[in-house]
């Protein structure tokens, strides 16, 4: 009688499902926490529930967003410092959310690598989790996909997806004219976007990951890897105050591309640049890469991370009420007639 060998399985193609069932329950504490009026379900399901009635809606409008963090992933992967990742992608969803006039209701992220790392997967979530938690956005759900021969080892990607709500007829922008000011909020750093470019400057710098910050404390690695803000609780805070026209997130295009994505027809913007001063770690990149001060304002931020649109006679109080909040507020500009943003003063 002959004996028979064991058949080939799941694990020996390089997909651990015990692995993903484990990471799931390593996962549901944080999401947990992520909790808000309208949740219905926890992890683990076909799909995520979600109750708008009781969030408080009675006639609303459903807006998604979806991105990703892009090539910042990169610096992450290489100096494992993956904790705050996750905040940076639901920040790039859910501060474009709020630029509708929309509350982030829920999240739901996909997390594809190689081979599943359960310690750095965990962190990954948790990091997820706690955007969502300070953003007031429940993490309802996601897909963790293991695909051997996909990634490089140590390789993964994210994207993520969010859920927000509006009352009909609140929908942003709404009501922008000549003559109101615009309150820049102040970034965090590069956030989340144009790092293809900083990946190629800190080549051209010969720096490595754990050189010393050029401008700042810590390694450059580190002070690469802030974590974009979030600016949703804030901004809705003073739209329900009433006098915000528009809300302009200012990710991949900069100032010059972003802002009149709000403006209506036959109107633009003058923003005076001697309004803020730029950050150092823009000011490093421009200086190393020799760069023109037209070409770092339509790539990065430029210590800019949202524009809020505001009619004059309510710019004082809209500062005030976002200062309280813990915002950094610039009167940076107004909007006027014509097209397009001009520029008086200078970053550089």
């Amino acid at each position: 009688m002959t004996e028979k060998k064991n058949g080939l399985t799941y694990a020996d193609a390089g997909v651990d499902i015990d692995a993903g069932n484990t990471l799931v329950e390593r996962i549901k504490p944080a999401a947990k926490r992520t909790a808000r009026s309208g949740s219905m379900s926890g992890l683990g399901g076909f799909g995520a529930l979600f109750d708008l009635k009781a969030a408080g809606f009675n006639d609303p409008i459903l807006v998604g967003a979806t991105d990703g963090v892009g090539t910042k992933l990169r610096i992450a992967i290489d100096t494992g410092n993956v904790d705050t990742i996750g905040i940076d992608l639901v920040a790039m969803c859910v501060n474009d959310l709020v630029c509708q006039g929309a509350e982030p209701l829920f999240f739901l992220d996909y997390f594809a690598t190689g081979k599943l790392e359960l310690d750095q997967a965990t962190r990954i979530i948790e990091g997820i989790a706690e955007g969502c938690a300070q953003s007031g956005c429940a993490l309802t759900g996601g897909e963790t996909a293991e695909m051997p021969g996909m990634y490089h080892k140590g390789d993964f990607d994210l994207a993520g997806f969010a859920v927000g709500a509006m009352e009909r007829g609140t929908v942003l922008p709404d009501g922008v004219e000549a003559g109101d000011v615009l309150l820049g909020l102040a970034s965090n750093g590069v956030h989340s976007n144009g790092y293809s470019f900083v990946r190629k400057v800190v080549e051209l710098s010969g720096l490595g990951w754990d050189a010393e910050c050029p401008w700042g404390e810590g390694s450059l690695g580190e002070a690469l890897l802030a974590p974009t803000r979030l600016y949703v609780t804030q901004t809705l805070k003073a739209f329900r105050a009433g006098g915000v026209h528009a809300l302009a997130h200012i990710t991949g295009g900069g100032l010059t591309e972003n802002l009149p994505r709000v403006l209506p027809d036959g109107l633009g913007a003058t923003i005076d640049l001697d309004a803020w001063e730029l950050p150092g770690v823009f000011r490093w990149l421009a200086q190393t890469a020799n760069m023109q001060e037209a070409e770092l304002l339509k790539t990065f931020n430029t210590g800019i991370g949202m524009i809020v649109v505001v009619k004059a006679d309510r710019a004082d109080a809209i500062a005030e009420l976002l200062t309280q909040d813990g915002e950094t507020v610039f009167r940076i500009g107004t909007v006027c007639e014509g097209q397009g943003v001009s520029y008086t003063g200078a970053l550089l």
